[in-house]
C-alpha cells in the first residue's frame, strides 16, 4: 500500500498550460505521464473531449501531484494552499515574482497564481522568526515577507 499523498489539482480545462508553467517555476520538477480522455465510452455531451488531455501526473521538487481537466465546476480557493520554504530573500523573490499575479489575495506571505492556487512564500526559519518581539503585527503588515523587517 502507497504511503504517500498526492494532491489532485481540478482545472478547467488548462492543466496541460499550467503544469508547464509550474515544471519551469520549480528546480528539479518533471512531467511523469499524461492520459487522455478516451474516444469510447463518452457521453455525448462529453465527446468533444476525446483525445484531449484529461490527467497529467507531475513532480515539484519531488513531490508528486496530478493535475485534472475536468470543467468549471470547481475552483481553487485560500482553503488549500501550498508552502514554500525558502533559504533567503533572494529565494522568497523569485517565487514571488514568478507566482502572485492576484494582488488582493496577498498577506503575510500568501500569494495566489494565475491559475487560482493558493500559495505561502515563507523563510524556511519563519518560526524562529517568529519568536521575535513584535514578529506577528510585522507580518500582518506584509504582503511579501521581507525578512529584513522582522
Amino acid at each position: 500500500m502507497s504511503k504517500n499523498i498526492t494532491p489532485n489539482l481540478w482545472f478547467n480545462g488548462n492543466a496541460k498550460e499550467a503544469v508547464d508553467f509550474y515544471v519551469s517555476v520549480f528546480p528539479d520538477s518533471k512531467i511523469v505521464s499524461t492520459t487522455n480522455y478516451p474516444y469510447e465510452g463518452l457521453a455525448d455531451f462529453q465527446k468533444e473531449l476525446a483525445g484531449k488531455v484529461l490527467t497529467i501526473e507531475f513532480e515539484l521538487m519531488g513531490n508528486r501531484f496530478v493535475a485534472i481537466n475536468a470543467g468549471p465546476e470547481f475552483t481553487f480557493n485560500e482553503s488549500i494552499s501550498f508552502s514554500i520554504p525558502c533559504k533567503d530573500q533572494a529565494e522568497i523573490d523569485y517565487y514571488w515574482e514568478k507566482l502572485s499575479s492576484v494582488r488582493e489575495s496577498e498577506q503575510c506571505g500568501w500569494c495566489k497564481d494565475k491559475y487560482g492556487l493558493s500559495w505561502q512564500i515563507v523563510p524556511e526559519n519563519m518560526e524562529e522568526l517568529m519568536t521575535h518581539p513584535y514578529a506577528f503585527s510585522h507580518l500582518m503588515e506584509m504582503k511579501k515577507i521581507i525578512v529584513e523587517n522582522f
